[in-house]
C-alpha cells in the first residue's frame, strides 16, 4: 500500500468550488478576527473527483489550476500542493440525467482516458464476494511503500531513451489530428472538427516511457507509442457532426491514424 494522503470527493450539483478548494474561516486569535485557510480535500496526495461530471462546470474549474499549476489560489493568496500530486476521476455516460458537459480544458489535463466496460463472468463474481475478499486481506500484514520510490521510478522514466525517430512518430500522430487533409485518402477530413492539443504530444512521450519501464526495456519503440495512444487521445478528440451520425468512436478514428501515420 502507497503510504501517502487520499482525499476523495463526492460530486454533486450542490457542491460549491470552495467544497473542493478549502475556503478562509473567520477566527478569534488572542481577541483579534483573523482568517485562517481551511484547505479543502485537494490538498492530498491522491485525489479521487468521484462523479466529475455531476457538477456543473464551475466547480468543475476548481480543479483547474491545481491540476496544470500544482497550486490552489484562494482570496488571492496561493497555497502550494504537495510534490507528489494526482488526480483520478470517474465520469457518468454523458446520456444519463443530472450530468454536465466536462470542459475541454478540463479534460485536456487529464492524461489519460480509461473506458471500463461490463466486467465478465470471473470479475462478476469477484464483486459478488466483497466481503470475504475484505475479511481475507484484513488478516493479511499491509505492506507500506515509501512515496521516495514513486520518485525514483519517474526519474527512470523520464531518462528511458527515446530516439529521434520515436518523438517524429508522436508528432506526426498529432499532426494528423490537426490536419488531417494531409491523408486524403483517409476519412480523417470528414471525422475530425477539432485535433489534439500540445498536451497529447507530451502525455504519448510521457506514457510512452512508462510503458516501456514497465516491460523492463530501457528504449522506447513503435510499439509503446502504439499501446498508449488510444488511452491518451480519446477524450482529446472532438468528432465532426458527421463522424458522430455515422457512429464513429474516436478509437475508430484513432486506429485509421495509426493507419496512416508511417511507422517511424
Amino acid at each position: 500500500m502507497l503510504s501517502v494522503k487520499l482525499g476523495r470527493i463526492q460530486f454533486t450539483p450542490d457542491l460549491l468550488p470552495s467544497d473542493v478548494t478549502g475556503t478562509e474561516v473567520y477566527q478569534e486569535v488572542d481577541g483579534k478576527p483573523v482568517l485562517t485557510f481551511q484547505p479543502g480535500p485537494i490538498f492530498n496526495n491522491l485525489v479521487l473527483a468521484d462523479e466529475v461530471n455531476r457538477s456543473p462546470a464551475k466547480v468543475q474549474a476548481a480543479l483547474l489550476e491545481a491540476m496544470e499549476e500544482r497550486q490552489i489560489t484562494v482570496a488571492g493568496k496561493t497555497h502550494q500542493l504537495p510534490e507528489l500530486f494526482m488526480v483520478l476521476a470517474t465520469q457518468n455516460p454523458i446520456e444519463q440525467e443530472g450530468t454536465y458537459p466536462l470542459p475541454e480544458a478540463q479534460i485536456d489535463r487529464f492524461i489519460m482516458k480509461i473506458n471500463l466496460t461490463y466486467p465478465d463472468d470471473v470479475s462478476e463474481a469477484e464483486i459478488i464476494k466483497p466481503a470475504r475478499s475484505e475479511e481475507i486481506s484484513s488478516n493479511q500484514p499491509v505492506v507500506s511503500i515509501d512515496p521516495k520510490h514513486i520518485f525514483t521510478a519517474r526519474n527512470e522514466v523520464n531518462a528511458l531513451y527515446m530516439s529521434d525517430a520515436i518523438i517524429d512518430y508522436i508528432v506526426a500522430i498529432v499532426m494528423a489530428t490537426r490536419h488531417p487533409e494531409r491523408y486524403p485518402n483517409s476519412h480523417l477530413s470528414l471525422w475530425i472538427n477539432t485535433g489534439s492539443s500540445p498536451r497529447a504530444g507530451i502525455a504519448l512521450d510521457k506514457c510512452a516511457r512508462a510503458h516501456a519501464w514497465l516491460n523492463n526495456k530501457d528504449y522506447v519503440d513503435p510499439d509503446d507509442v502504439r499501446s498508449i495512444v488510444h488511452e491518451v487521445l480519446r477524450h482529446r478528440l472532438m468528432l465532426s457532426y458527421d463522424a458522430m451520425a455515422d457512429g464513429i468512436t474516436a478509437d475508430q478514428v484513432i486506429d485509421e491514424i495509426l493507419h496512416q501515420v508511417a511507422v517511424a
